[in-house]
Order: structure tokens, then C-alpha cells, then sequence
């Protein structure tokens, strides 16, 4: 046995046995030396006995490292193990299709740990865990699940919960909440916790008190089930494996807990996109962790976004900018996925490309969150920025294997292209002229028009007339065809803007005739300028219809309005 407390393992069957199920998606990571991180990488070929071919391409940077012969480990988890190989050496590495693949000896022996308290499941995107935190008294904060270990849990909650665990008396009782109905409940104290604030969030960590072996059993059921279910959230691994019951099945009676859980939204069509908008932002920090854009929980985001939209367009406008607490890529990455929609997915073309360019859109912009926050925070849409800037398209890119099904020609324009201009100005490639298509220059004008009515660093929301001044003035960049296109189905007043009429009252545009003029709003009173109403509460106002105008009067100016995005409130200056 190794002096840090792992036994040596020899047997040929049992060192097949365990690389096998390290091989499987996230299964495995490397660590170069002693105290490095582990990397996300994949054990994407066994030749027993022999070779070993792992695939770094999430991990590029470190090829260079490995091609002069740095030691590395592999480490993973396997039947109850924590499981690392003796340090290794790659003997060659090579691209192929695309792919970054380094070759290594096959290991003669493995060693592993079977303290089970040591290693946490963590969830995948598109499982969801619903946690429950109360104090004594009764006060409690939603969150959700992010890992689970014997020991403890880590959780992901609203920033309000700081106030919870703050005052509270520890320890404070916690209660998970899985999909199929099962709830379980723990004591639990609080041992690190870490703001963000730019996504409204508190990551904390808890430790289990009170162990007795029905709750060490229950612990290890759910443990091992998380781990069944999260091998399964990967594409085409659904119908390879069996799924678990805790996944499955009649959901809870008790409505689903969660951070977006317990909060209160101007509508109920901002409360279903809110749900969209957590995947985007769980997506988010999937990226930041190493990890890559899973094209199942794409695809299926997309679907949901695509009927949202024929059930009730206006409505789904309307949550665009009704929406709150998430930060600014999720919000302008949902803002640019619908009324690019809107503007160019009409009946005619075919869903399978309506799909493609929502998933295109919602993602386009979240090659950011791999950039220093200042790269891009202050960059105006009619700005090349830095080169730094530019990497964020090849970034996200690399990180977009896991979805073959997208339209490689949707992809393109969407993604690689939103950012060039006709004068050869954008990036990153600098394209200009005929070289752009229709589409392509329809997506630069629907994200350079959210990405100023969003604030942004010491950048205010810009009012929407502003806007179109701004893109009309710059004909050089902008194609002047699809700036009146978009004013003309959007408005001078759009859907979702705060705007006072002739007669003095403020009014929720939520409706327009084909002439851009309103005839649906809901009343708003004045302090609802400054985001009042759209911050954990339902409108209220009278809501008018038909002849609007007779009753208000003309529409006379658009009022500023302090949207709640996490960015405009807590982005530094």
C-alpha cells in the first residue's frame, strides 16, 4: 500500500475492468504532477495490454507539455474507487478529423482508494435536483443540487440566501428533492460558501451532521444513482443505458424546487422561459469548468424555445426583457435566439433550420465566458475589439463537438459570422461585401440591437429609437435593407418596452398591429421605471386592449427602464 493510503492493483482483468469504465464520458481526467488540477480529458481508445489514446482536444494547450515527455496521471472513480494510474509518459501525439489524441503505454498497474466518503457525483446539465434550505424558524431559500457525497453536498442558491445563513443558528436542515418524488432531509453546516455576484448566485458547501447507517445507505443509493443517470447525459447515452428511477417517473406534488424555484416573475410566460434560461446559465458554467456544449440538452432547449414561440409570440417577446436575475450572455443569448426568430424563421422555412438557428443564436455569445470579463464588457457592436475578443468564436467552437445534428450552414452564420460587417470592420475573420449572406446579416443587426438595449459595464440600455439611429447611421456596416426590416416588424415601440402616452400613463407595450402601433398594454405606475415591477413580481397593472390609443393617447416617448440584469447592477465601473 502507497504511503497516501491507495493499494496497488496487478491483475490484468481488474486493470481492463476499471479503464473501461474510466473511458466513459467525463469519466476520466489528467493531472499533470503532483499538485496539479485535474483537466477534462477522454480515454477514447483501450488496445488491451498495449496503448492507451486519450483525446486532450478540450485540453489543447497542454500538448506541448506532454510532446517533451512531462509526466502525467489518470484519475477517476470506478466501483467505489477513487482510481489513478503510476505516472505516465504520452509517446506521440496527432491530430485526426479534427481531434487533439495523444498515445501512451498501457498501464501495468493501477492504484486505487476505497475511503467511498472521499469522491462526489455531480450533476450533469439536464439533471435537476430541487434543495430546500431552512433554519429553526422556519425561514427557508431554494436552490438546486450541484454534488453529493457522503459527507456532504455543495448547493447552488439565490444571493438572498446569504441572509439565511448568515443569521440562522447552525446547523440548518436541508432537503433534496428528486425528479421521480423522493425527498430526502439532512442536517448540514456550511463550510465555504462564494458569491456571484454577476449571476446572482451563492455556491456553498455543506457538511452532513447527525451520520447513522440509514442515512450512510441512503447517501450511497443516491451517490451511485447520479452517477448511473449523469453517464446517460451524453449523446446517444440514453439508449445505451437503463435510466434511473430517481429521474424518472411522476414528478413531486410539491412544486419543484429549485433557485428559479421560488421566485416570482412579471409573467407566466417569463416564469417557462426562466426554465430555458437555467439550462443556458448551468451551460454556462459547463464551459467554464472545461467542459463542452451538450448537444442533447441543446436540442432539447431549442424544441421548447420553438413552441414557446408558436404558442404566443408577443408573450415570448415580452419575457425577453421581462426576465431577471440572469446574467447578461444568458439574457442576450435568449434575446438574439427570438427575434432573430421572429424576424427571419417565418412558416416557410423548414423546422429543422427554425431549430438550428434558435440553438445557434441562444449559444452564440457564451465563448465569452472563457474571456477576462473587461475583453468584451465595453466593446461597442459597431467595435472590432481587441484580438483577445476575437478568440471567443474559435473557443466556442472547439467546445461544440457534441452537436453534429446543428446545421454546419446555420452554424456558420449565426455563430462564426455575427460579428463581421460589410465594410470588413467585424471579426474575426474580417469578411465584408457579398461574401456575407442575407442571414448573416440579419443576426448582426438583431444582436447589435439587444446587445444595446441590454446595460453593460458603465453602458446604459439605450432607448429603442437611439438604437435604430445608431445602426441607420452606420449603412457601412449594417445592411440598411435588414435595419428597416426589423424596425418594421418590431416597432419604434417594441414589445416589452415601457412607454408613456399622450395622456400621462406609463403602459407595458405587450402587443402591436402590423403597423407597429400598440393595441395591448398593461398599466405601470412610475416606480416601475426603475425595474420594480419585473424584479421578483407578477404585473398587476389593468391591461387595455383594442383602440389603445383613444384611451391613452399617443405614444409620446420610451422611459428608461433599470432592468434587473445581474451585469447592470453589480458589474464593476
Amino acid at each position: 500500500m502507497a504511503e497516501d493510503g491507495y493499494t496497488r492493483i496487478d491483475n490484468p482483468m481488474e486493470i481492463e475492468t476499471l479503464l473501461e469504465v474510466l473511458s466513459e464520458p467525463g469519466g476520466a481526467s489528467l493531472q499533470l504532477g503532483e499538485q496539479g488540477e485535474p483537466l477534462p480529458v477522454l480515454l477514447a481508445e483501450l488496445a488491451q495490454g498495449e496503448a492507451l489514446e486519450l483525446d486532450i482536444s478540450a485540453v489543447g494547450e497542454i500538448a506541448g507539455e506532454l510532446r517533451e515527455g512531462r509526466a502525467f496521471r489518470l484519475l477517476g472513480q470506478a466501483q467505489g474507487k477513487l482510481v489513478r494510474t503510476p505516472e505516465m509518459v504520452a509517446e506521440a501525439c496527432r491530430r485526426d478529423d479534427g481531434r487533439l489524441l495523444c498515445r501512451c503505454a498501457w498501464p501495468q498497474r493501477l492504484e486505487v482508494l476505497q475511503r467511498r466518503d472521499t469522491f462526489r457525483a455531480r450533476l450533469r446539465l439536464g439533471m435537476e435536483v430541487g434543495a430546500i434550505l431552512r433554519d429553526d424558524e422556519g425561514n427557508r431559500a431554494e436552490g438546486d443540487l450541484k454534488d453529493l457525497s457522503l459527507e456532504g453536498c455543495q448547493l447552488a442558491l439565490p444571493l438572498s440566501a446569504t441572509a439565511l445563513m448568515a443569521e440562522a443558528p447552525l446547523p440548518l436542515d436541508i432537503e433534496l428533492c428528486f425528479p421521480d418524488g423522493t425527498h430526502f432531509q439532512a442536517r448540514g453546516r456550511a463550510r465555504h460558501r462564494r458569491a456571484d455576484t454577476e449571476r446572482q448566485t451563492l455556491t456553498a458547501g455543506f457538511q452532513f451532521e447527525g451520520h447513522g447507517p440509514d442515512q450512510e445507505r441512503r447517501l450511497w443509493h443516491f451517490v451511485r444513482e447520479i452517477e448511473r443517470e449523469a453517464a446517460r447525459h451524453v449523446e446517444g447515452g440514453e439508449a445505451a443505458r437503463p435510466p434511473s428511477p430517481l429521474f424518472q417517473g411522476a414528478a413531486s406534488v410539491d412544486p419543484k424546487a429549485g433557485r428559479r424555484g421560488d421566485q416570482a416573475y412579471a409573467t407566466p410566460m417569463t416564469r417557462r422561459l426562466a426554465h430555458i434560461a437555467g439550462y443556458l446559465d448551468a451551460q454556462l458554467l459547463e464551459l467554464r469548468d472545461g467542459g463542452e456544449i451538450d448537444g442533447v440538452a441543446l436540442s432539447r432547449h431549442a424544441d421548447r424555445l420553438l413552441r414557446l414561440h408558436e404558442e404566443d409570440r408577443e408573450g415570448l417577446l415580452f419575457a425577453c426583457d421581462a426576465l431577471h436575475g440572469e446574467s447578461w450572455l444568458v439574457g442576450h443569448g435568449l434575446g438574439v435566439a427570438v427575434r432573430l426568430l421572429d424576424l427571419v424563421g417565418r412558416d416557410s422555412v423548414p423546422q429543422e433550420l427554425r431549430k438550428a438557428l434558435v440553438a445557434s443564436a441562444m449559444v452564440h455569445d457564451l465563448g465569452k465566458a472563457l474571456l477576462a470579463d473587461d475583453a468584451w464588457w465595453h466593446v461597442m457592436p459597431g467595435d472590432a475589439g481587441t484580438p483577445e475578443l476575437h478568440e471567443h468564436v474559435a473557443l466556442l467552437e472547439a467546445r461544440m463537438s457534441g452537436c453534429q445534428w446543428l446545421s454546419s450552414a446555420v452554424f456558420a452564420s449565426v455563430v462564426r459570422r455575427i460579428n463581421e460587417r460589410l465594410d470588413g470592420s467585424g471579426y474575426p475573420v474580417g469578411l465584408s461585401g457579398e461574401v456575407l449572406g442575407e442571414l448573416e446579416r440579419a443576426a448582426a443587426v438583431v444582436d447589435a440591437v439587444d446587445a444595446l438595449r441590454r446595460p453593460l459595464g458603465d453602458r446604459p440600455a439605450w432607448r429603442a429609437g437611439a438604437v435604430y439611429r445608431y445602426l441607420i447611421d452606420r449603412e457601412h456596416a449594417f445592411d440598411p435593407r435588414w435595419v428597416k426590416r426589423y424596425i418594421a416588424r418590431f416597432g419604434l415601440y417594441p414589445v416589452g418596452s415601457l412607454v408613456r402616452f399622450g395622456g400621462g400613463r406609463l403602459a407595458w407595450i405587450q402587443g402591436l398591429d402590423d403597423d407597429g402601433r400598440p393595441t395591448r398594454v398593461q398599466l405601470a405606475e412610475a416606480s416601475e421605471a426603475f425595474g420594480e415591477a419585473l424584479k421578483g413580481k407578477v404585473l398587476k397593472g389593468e391591461v387595455l386592449t383594442g383602440e389603445v390609443i383613444r384611451r391613452l393617447g399617443e405614444p409620446r416617448e420610451e422611459v428608461p427602464v433599470a432592468k434587473v440584469f445581474a451585469d447592470a447592477a453589480d458589474t464593476p465601473k
